[in-house]
C-alpha cells in the first residue's frame, strides 16, 4: 500500500502530536529553562572551577560520553520502532499511536541527558559557553530523531508486515 493512501486512511497528525509535544518539552522547553538559570547565574553570581585544570579535559569527556550517547538514541530508536506495536488489527491507528509514545519516551529521555551533561559541567567548572556546546548537541541530536510524517508512513508500513506474520505487542 503506497503512502498515500496512508494519508487518508490514518490521522496522521494525531498518531505524531503527543510523541512530539513529549519530545518538544523534555528537549527543548526544559532545558532551554535550565539554560536561562544557567545564563543568569553565570552573569550575577561568581561561579567556582572546582575542577580546576581538569576542566578541558571534562569537556571532552562529556562531549565523548554525548557523542556516545547519542549514538545509543539513535540505536535505541530503531530497534524499538521495529518491534510490533498493535495488539489487534481492528484498533490499529489507537495501537500505533500508544506504541509511538511509549516508543518515543525513552530515546527523548536518553537524549535530555545529554543536556544534563552541561549543566552538570556548568556547575563543576562554572564555564557558560562549553555547557551551552552540550546543550545545543543536544538540540541537534532531538532535531535528527524528532518525530515526522515519512517516519509514522514507513511505521505504518512495518506494522503492517507485523501484521501478516501474525507477530503482535503483548506487553
Amino acid at each position: 500500500m503506497g503512502f498515500s493512501s496512508q494519508d487518508n486512511e490514518y490521522d496522521l497528525p494525531r498518531i505524531l502530536v503527543k510523541p512530539l509535544y513529549f519530545g518538544l518539552f523534555v528537549n527543548i522547553m526544559v532545558p532551554m529553562a535550565l539554560l536561562f538559570v544557567c545564563f543568569y547565574l553565570d552573569k550575577n553570581y561568581s561561579m567556582d572551577n572546582h575542577a580546576g585544570s581538569a576542566a578541558n579535559s571534562l569537556f571532552y569527556v562529556l562531549a565523548v560520553l554525548s557523542v556516545a550517547q547519542a549514538g545509543l538514541a539513535l540505536w535505541k530508536r530503531r530497534r524499538l520502532f521495529q518491534q510490533p506495536m498493535i495488539r489487534r488489527p481492528e484498533t490499529f491507528e489507537q495501537d500505533l499511536a500508544a506504541g509511538f509514545l511509549r516508543c518515543s519516551r525513552p530515546v527523548f529521555i536518553i537524549i535530555a541527558v545529554i543536556s544534563l551533561y552541561g549543566y552538570l559541567y556548568f556547575f563543576v567548572t562554572g564555564r557558560f559557553t562549553e555547557s551551552v556546546i552540550l546543550v545545543l548537541f543536544s538540540f541537534l541530536v532531538f532535531q535528527v530523531v524528532r518525530p515526522r510524517t515519512g517516519f509514522v508512513k514507513k511505521l505504518i508500513t512495518r506494522q503492517r508486515e507485523l501484521i501478516e506474520q501474525r507477530r503482535y505487542f503483548s506487553g
